[in-house]
């Protein structure tokens, strides 16, 4: 009798060992796996052992195979089965975020929300799966851009997350809430969220590591907050202390040792990553601050640990920090007059998107802003026009929008002869009045565009007042490009107007500035306007000394504008319609004018 008891237990752990031997071989054999699992329901087994299998075949299917719709029917059997057995969350509650996930990767939306909202409705009791279910269908409505739905969502899992006793997963789904509200451009609730999460994180004593990464989570959204606001230096103390942070748990180990309340097994992010987050922010803040060397550096190194992760690690995430690096490191490279590498690099985007059509539908815009910033590097302002219409039309984000606009308007001005498209955007973009974003940055620069085209007008007083505006509001927030442009642009106004004095202390720390950037554009004109300023003041050997500075910088632009517009990829200037184009052809040699480098 006992034997016969025994025995169904026999037959199953043998088939779950086979079905597990197969599927962690190296290479997997996932149909030898799926076999000796589908062998189980030749034996009638009991629910238990029927949902369990049904769960684990739907498993394997879903993550190894393309068999889609087989998996599906697996994971239903599992989820309907496992509702009525007693005890049987983990079970139950898996496929359900398995199906979930299925359904979300077959567009079927509107299967997965309501199947979630079950799950959460029965899986209170089990805290666990509740909040997890609950960060699941938070995430579904984020990534349907419905974020007042995913914050009510995230504020339910904080308030869950207090009744039972966890402030490290309340810190977690309130430090997500602020993400998204940051997303949403909601400030006025943003700062008493942070404020609340900040004294959780400090006051809560657990795990070294679960507390640094609530410290990592909370200082980065409080660094992107400010970059977004364009502060540069008033985020410095902030950016200092989540480096600190990053060090701190990278001389952590990993404990195993599990929390004693289940509501605590969350992770935000895996520390190798939290370390390319860190260095990603570090770059956009060099990159803004005009540090473009430093940028340089942290790319190199966070570039180099993602290829390393993607080699083990096949997250989406990666892919994202990757290419968010690639558009700042692009624009760096613009500046510092490496246009051809520029170009390179953004075919590389182009590469990345193409795999993934939601990373695409996602940086779309910013690679057509990429592109509209080449088409103006080396003089192709019709394209540039085309590129940053096409952003215009993708993006929904208004610092995006106003960063387009800005950049559009600045080609108007060179063009000379679109008035009427010049002022309209002008009106949308008024430093003075209604000015759309409130980023320091921006608003400044918009300043310097107002400056610009006074400039080109003649009307010098004008723009010297706007200029002087954009520089007292760069100068607070060490935009050090704002400040070398706004510099270099005076001292043209003062040498036009036969005040070599002033001008000459102007240009003389624009090109410092310029140099030390370095801005190979503003040392181009800065060298030009010095040779004109000391053959003025009858210095011969300065002047002498400014013609050579500047007969190489125009030499190095030169090739690295026949470099650039010799490349297959300079074709994509013409890309400003629907997916990146798979193939670019090479075309005979440049076609676009050098006058405005000479």
């Amino acid at each position: 009798m006992a034997s016969n008891v025994e025995a169904p237990e026999r037959w199953y752990l043998a088939l779950l060992g086979f079905a597990e031997h197969f599927r962690t071989s190296s290479p997997p054999k996932i149909r030898l796996c799926v076999h000796c699992l589908q062998a189980v329901f030749q034996f009638k087994p009991p629910q238990r052992i029927e949902a369990r299998t049904h769960l684990q075949l739907g498993s394997v299917l879903y993550h190894h195979t393309k068999n889609s719709e087989l998996a599906r029917s697996h994971l239903e059997k599992a989820w309907f089965i496992s509702q009525q057995v007693p005890q049987f969350e983990d079970v139950k509650f898996e496929a359900a975020s398995i199906l979930s996930e299925l359904f979300c990767q077959q567009n079927l939306v509107d299967s997965a929300k309501p199947l979630l909202r079950k799950a959460i409705q029965i899986s209170q009791q089990t805290p666990y799966w509740h909040c997890r279910l609950l960060f699941q269908l938070a995430q579904l409505h984020t990534l349907e851009k419905d974020l007042v739905s995913a914050c009510d969502l995230l504020g339910v899992g904080a308030e869950y997350a207090r009744v039972v006793g966890s402030e490290y997963t309340r810190a977690l789904f309130l430090l997500s809430k602020g993400m998204l509200l940051l997303m949403e451009r909601k400030l006025g609730e943003v700062h008493p969220l942070l404020t609340l999460c900040g004294t959780i994180v400090e006051n809560w004593q657990g795990n070294p590591i679960q507390k640094e990464s609530l410290r990592v989570f909370f200082l980065v959204l409080q660094v992107t907050h400010y970059l977004d606001a364009g502060q540069v230096k008033s985020v410095k103390p902030c950016l200092k202390q989540l480096q600190q942070c990053i060090q701190t748990i990278s001389t952590l180990h990993d404990d195993e040792i599990l929390p004693t309340n289940p509501a605590d097994l969350f992770h935000w992010l895996p520390k190798e990553h939290m370390c390319v987050l860190v260095y990603l922010v570090t770059v956009m803040h060099s990159m803004q601050a005009g540090y473009l060397e430093k940028a340089q550096k942290y790319t190199d190194k966070a570039l180099m640990q993602l290829e390393k992760l993607k080699m083990l690690d096949c997250s989406p995430i990666l892919s994202t920090f990757q290419v968010i690096l690639l558009e700042h490191i692009i624009m760096c490279r613009l500046v510092t007059g490496h246009k051809a590498t520029a170009l390179q690099e953004i075919s590389q985007v182009c590469q990345l998107c193409q795999q993934s059509p939601r990373l695409f539908t996602n940086h779309a815009a910013q690679l057509h802003t990429l592109l509209g910033l080449y088409c103006i590097s080396v003089n192709c302002m019709d394209n540039a026009e085309a590129q940053f219409t096409a952003a215009l039309r993708l993006t929904t984000h208004q610092e995006l929008w106003t960063y387009i606009v800005t950049n559009l308007a600045s080609v108007y001005i060179r063009e000379g002869n679109r008035h009427q498209e010049l002022y309209s955007l002008l009106e949308r973009i008024n430093p003075d009045h209604n000015f759309p974003v409130s980023s320091h940055c921006l608003r400044a620069a918009a300043f310097y565009i107002r400056g610009l085209l006074s400039f080109f007008q003649g009307r010098y007083n004008e723009a010297k007042r706007f200029l002087r505006e954009t520089l007292k509001m760069s100068n607070a927030e060490d935009l050090n490009r704002l400040t070398a442009c706004s510099l270099v642009l005076l001292g043209h106004i003062f040498y036009v107007l036969g005040n070599h004095r002033e001008s000459n202390n102007m240009v003389v720390p624009a090109m410092q500035l310029a140099s030390k950037i370095p801005d190979m554009s503003v040392q181009l004109w800065s060298s030009a306007l010095l040779k004109d300023l000391n053959k003025a003041l009858g210095n011969n050997i300065d002047a002498h000394e400014a013609a050579q500075m500047h007969q190489n910088f125009s030499q190095q632009l030169l090739q690295d504008h026949i470099a650039a517009c010799s490349l297959p990829e300079h074709n994509l200037i013409s890309w400003t319609d629907g997916p990146p184009p798979v193939q670019i052809q090479a075309q005979n040699g440049p076609t676009t004018s050098l006058a405005s480098l000479l």
